[in-house]
């Protein structure tokens, strides 16, 4: 059974192998792919002028044992992060995100991101990591992090290694790993270099699977309902570690802000 792949990339595979009729369906959901979750066999079998015996044949030669197992294989794509469009999901995209927001934060224990905080603020280092779509939010946050408190980096840099880098972590230094799905494959071998290390993962459900191998796990909830992942959640509880990290660091945090304030108006950066 086939599960990794999607339905047209299978079709696509097989498409010189298919009898005239099967073509015919091959044709059809290619031109149509949403028909693969919504219809039947028997309205695709309508539609492509087959039989539904025909069209069980179909999905039988793509791997599948049932029409109904493709169409499972296809929305488990969704899970993983594969931008797919379910006929019949919301559009109200305020909804989704207050519903990613609150389950974001209703698993979030504060005593924990209290501690994650008061860490960020007394690490002689804070390093950040992200790739593919976390890379902007290891990025705004170390932006964040830096008008408050001294020794923020980002990783990795542009065009560079990593080794050199995660080999010179500090005994007091705080990692900030984060990874959301269709996380890169190098990802699980920054957490087994980084494993006995302060490192906090913030991450989307699946990424529970290294709960075991870092100091915390920061799930935020990103959504299945649209083609494409939201990032409101993570971006929200990057806001609220900044805000509280400010709040233990105090007078310092502040003064460091207004310097850096003086600095963009000497520098002429920022519109008045």
């Amino acid at each position: 059974m086939t599960t990794k792949q999607d339905v047209l990339s299978l079709i696509e595979k097989n498409y010189p192998n298919l009898s005239p009729s099967a073509r015919s369906i091959a044709n059809y959901l290619q031109q149509n792919p949403l028909a693969i979750v919504s219809q039947t066999s028997a309205e695709i079998a309508d539609n492509t002028k087959t039989s539904k015996a025909t069209v069980s044949r179909f999905f039988r030669q793509l791997g599948y044992e049932t029409h109904q197992g493709a169409k499972q294989a296809q929305l488990a794509l969704r899970e993983s992060g594969v931008p797919t469009f379910i006929e019949g999901a919301s559009l109200d995209q305020t909804a989704q995100e207050m519903k990613n927001l609150s389950l974001t934060f209703e698993g979030l224990r504060p005593d924990i991101l209290n501690d994650i905080s008061q860490r960020l603020a007394k690490a002689s280092r804070v390093t950040l990591i992200g790739f593919r779509n976390a890379y902007p939010m290891a990025l705004h946050f170390r932006q964040q992090l830096q008008q408050v408190r001294h020794s923020v980096r980002l990783l990795p840099q542009p065009g560079q290694t990593l080794g050199e880098d995660l080999h010179d972590i500090l005994d007091d230094e705080v990692i900030v790993l984060l990874g959301f799905r269709r996380r890169t494959r190098q990802f699980k071998h920054i957490i087994q270099v980084l494993e006995g290390r302060d490192t906090v993962l913030i991450t989307d459900p699946t990424g529970q699977v290294y709960n075991q191998q870092v100091s915390d796990v920061l799930v935020c909830h990103l959504g299945n309902e649209s083609p494409f992942d939201s990032y409101a959640a993570p971006m929200s509880l990057i806001s609220m570690l900044c805000n509280r990290t400010f709040g233990f660091l105090g007078d310092s945090a502040s003064n460091q802000a207004q310097d850096i304030s003086e600095l963009y108006e000497t520098l002429d950066e920022l519109e008045p």
